[in-house]
């Protein structure tokens, strides 16, 4: 483990606000004392970290999620001499925290968050948004998790969960993704288009449909993609024409919905015998 942080910038929807991402690795780095804006949402991945936080210290652990609240003074450094520590950490604006609770600001009593479902959650997706910073998997998965997280550990009251009308909200935004499939619309944009929150609007998807906006629209794409390839395009020419950043994005998506790379795919039904493949008769 040696000594390195990087940061990422992804953007919640299309010209919306930034969220900044940091993947840090350390072995002997000591944090001065300071404090941020933001909420600061951390999962730890490696070792040990004491964090002095509020009179007293903390120390985190693999699977550990700590929640510093904003202007919060705190320091951080390795929990002993040998393993260092290595975290994901998000700094997320207060609204984001707000947005499916009621009552004010969420407080966390406890900065130590001990929730193994929700920690794989935020590093699954802090990992993939480090490497491919999608505008819209940021706003369709961040601020659900950073929501979910409020609900079950803060002192904040969670907002009914029931959205009037949830099926058309769905297929509303659904038709709106697919009509916009290389430049998606932002989902803040579309709730306030439909009179609801962004957790409204994102819960009534989810009930409806079973999968966040982004999957879904992930999933569309690769279908429009299915149809490019079997034409002959190869694979970085397709990526681009439904709305993938690059090739790898592509691959990715491609590969969880079926199972092989465009490439793989793209070589199997171009050879394939009969109609429509290679070797068919003129």
């Amino acid at each position: 483990m040696g000594e390195q942080a990087r940061w990422t910038r992804a953007r919640l929807g299309r010209c919306g606000p930034p969220l900044d991402l940091l993947t840090a690795s350390f072995r002997r780095h000591v944090y001065a004392p300071h404090a941020h804006d933001e909420y600061t949402v951390g999962v730890c991945v490696g070792g040990s970290e004491i964090i002095d936080y509020r009179g007293g210290h903390i120390r985190t652990g693999p699977g550990t999620i700590v929640v510093l609240e904003p202007g919060e003074m705190h320091t951080g450094g390795p929990g002993n001499s040998t393993d260092g520590y290595a975290y994901r950490a998000l700094y997320a604006e207060p609204s984001l925290l707000a947005d499916g609770t009621l009552g004010g600001l969420p407080h966390f009593r406890e900065p130590l968050v001990d929730d193994p479902a929700l920690a794989t959650a935020l590093r699954t997706a802090h990992t993939e948004l480090s490497a491919c910073p999608d505008a819209l998997e940021a706003e369709s998965v961040l601020p659900w998790l950073l929501t979910a997280l409020a609900r079950r550990h803060s002192t904040a009251r969670p907002a009914p969960d029931r959205v009037p009308g949830a099926d058309a909200v769905a297929r509303t935004v659904r038709d709106r993704l697919a009509d916009e499939l290389t430049d998606p619309p932002s989902l803040a944009l579309l709730a306030t288009d439909l009179g609801l929150s962004r957790y409204q609007l994102l819960r009534a998807f989810r009930t409806t449909m079973g999968i966040p906006p982004y999957a879904w629209l992930a999933q569309h794409r690769v279908t429009k993609a299915r149809v490019l390839l079997e034409s002959g395009l190869r694979p970085a020419e397709v990526a681009p024409l439904v709305g993938f950043a690059d090739q790898a994005h592509l691959t990715r998506w491609f590969r969880r919905v079926l199972g092989v790379t465009p490439a793989a795919y793209r070589n199997s039904v171009q050879d394939r015998p009969g109609p429509g493949g290679r070797h068919s008769a003129a």
